[in-house]
Parts: structure tokens; C-alpha cells; sequence
């Protein structure tokens, strides 16, 4: 395993200032396909691990998950330097290992092979395009604050509703996702509707007809653009996330990623204990 603090550098490329840049960190295991390599490091050991590593280092690995979302979020860079040679506002790809610098090589090498040009390698089947980067977030507890679940843990459906109306003029509270989601918002404004390398969703499990008013509210309070918008009322995700494609779906429950994870869908959870 790593060193504490040991880091590999890919010298091909300059990291973006983290000050403007959208950082999006991804381990190995990831972006590329370690499954049998993971599973040689468990039985055989660190030496063999490395060893096979060493010996394969100019064979470049499979794709794996999340490549197709690198890929997409390279296209965002490409379209927006299109635009503006000289912007900042960029995404900037950084990649998370366990493995020791003389494993490592082979991430680096297969890396440079594929194009992912991450700026850092720290140690430490899916159809979505890859010429639009599609995002989909949850509501409460994700984009949102839990508010509302609280309401409906202590006094049902019932409670939820009753106070998503009387509360409907006054804009919800910032999930943990509304910093990212904002990021990705004001790269998504520099581009038109129809020619847009960024695709947004909002899929949340509330009433549209009920409660879903104040989340529209909520974000046009933010001046958050939000392409499409499912109030699904209890109905499973799974389904029309399968329909969508999207490179990652951020929710907060464990059931919802699951199901996500059913249909191929790249997933993560957000814990509610992060508000």
C-alpha cells in the first residue's frame, strides 16, 4: 500500500486553480477495470500485486464505471475552451489510488493511453454519452435540507403535505449537493438549450401535484436552471434513471441507489448526517 502522502504526478498536465475549478476526484477502481487485479492483491498478496503490475505496466487497463463520466466532463472542458480559450471555470480531474508509485505506473500509463488527463494520482456497464455530461440529483437531503423529512418522520404524509403548503412562499435550505450543483449550473448558462454539453435532472420521490411547487420556487430562488424535473410521488427511480443514462445519480437513500444500481446506473449516496 501508499505511503501517507505520496503523490504521482502526471507532468502533462497543469492543475486548474481549485479557487474557479470544479474538482472531481475518482479513485482507480473507478474510472478503470481492477477487478481481477483487486482480487490477486487479496489472495496473493501485495508483492504479486505489484509484480503483476510491473510487468504489465504498458498494457492499458479497461475502461471501468465512471470512464464514461470522465470523458463526458473532458467534452464540457473542450466545449467551454471553444468558447473562451483563456477560462477557468473548468473541471479538473483528480485520481485516487492506493497503489504504491511503482504500481501506480500502470494507472498513469493507461491514463495517458485514454486520454484522461487527470492533473494528480493521489496514493491513497453503463450507456451514457460521452458528448453530454448528464447529472441527476435528489431533492430533500441532497439538493435540498431534510426539513420536510423530518416533518413527515414525526406526522406522516400527511404533515409533509400540510406543511409543504403552508410553508410553499418560503425557499427550502441548502442540501449538501447545492455548492456543486450551482458549479455545474454556471457552466451549464454559457451554453445554449440546444446545444448544451451539460444535462441536469432533478428526480425526487415528492408529489408534483403537493410538494412539488416549492422545490421549483426554491430553485428559481437560487437562480439554479434545472433541465428537467421528475416528481415521481413515491414511484421507484430505477425505471426512468434507465431511460435517462446518466453519468452519476446523487441520492440519500440507500434503497434508491440500489435500485439505480439495479439498471446500471453509476450512483452515490449522500448521508443525511453531512446537514
Amino acid at each position: 500500500m501508499a505511503e501517507m502522502g505520496s503523490t504521482v504526478t502526471n507532468t502533462s498536465m497543469k492543475q486548474r486553480d481549485p479557487n474557479e475549478a470544479l474538482v472531481i476526484a475518482v479513485t482507480t477502481r473507478a474510472i478503470f477495470n481492477l477487478e481481477e487485479e483487486h482480487k490477486l492483491f487479496l489472495t496473493k498478496g501485495k508483492e504479486e500485486f505489484v509484480k503483476h503490475q510491473q510487468i504489465n505496466e504498458d498494457k492499458p487497463l479497461e475502461q471501468g464505471t465512471a470512464f464514461a463520466f470522465i470523458q463526458a466532463v473532458q467534452f464540457v472542458n473542450q466545449k467551454l475552451l471553444e468558447r473562451n480559450p483563456e477560462e477557468k471555470g473548468l473541471f479538473d480531474v483528480i485520481i485516487l489510488s492506493n497503489n504504491s508509485p511503482e504500481s501506480g505506473m500502470r494507472i498513469v500509463n493507461s491514463a495517458k493511453q485514454h486520454g484522461v488527463s487527470a492533473a494528480l494520482i493521489f496514493q491513497q456497464k453503463v450507456q451514457a454519452p460521452s458528448t453530454q455530461l448528464r447529472v441527476v440529483f435528489d431533492g430533500d437531503s441532497v439538493l435540498f435540507s431534510d426539513e420536510t423529512d423530518r416533518v413527515f418522520r414525526e406526522k406522516g404524509l400527511t404533515g409533509a403535505v400540510e406543511y409543504e403548503r403552508a410553508m410553499e412562499a418560503v425557499p427550502m435550505g441548502a442540501g449538501p449537493l447545492k455548492a456543486f450543483a450551482m458549479h455545474l449550473g454556471v457552466m451549464r448558462k454559457k451554453f445554449s438549450q440546444e446545444n448544451s454539453p451539460i444535462r441536469t435532472y432533478l428526480v425526487t420521490a415528492r408529489s408534483g401535484r403537493d410538494m412539488g411547487s416549492r422545490a421549483i420556487k426554491t430553485l428559481r430562488e437560487w437562480g439554479l436552471a434545472i433541465d428537467e424535473a421528475f416528481f415521481l410521488n413515491g414511484a421507484p427511480k430505477g425505471p426512468l434513471l434507465s431511460q435517462i443514462q446518466p453519468h452519476i445519480f446523487f441520492d440519500d437513500g440507500l434503497h434508491n441507489i440500489q435500485g439505480a444500481r439495479d439498471v446500471g446506473i453509476p450512483s452515490a449516496l449522500v448521508p443525511c448526517d453531512c446537514l
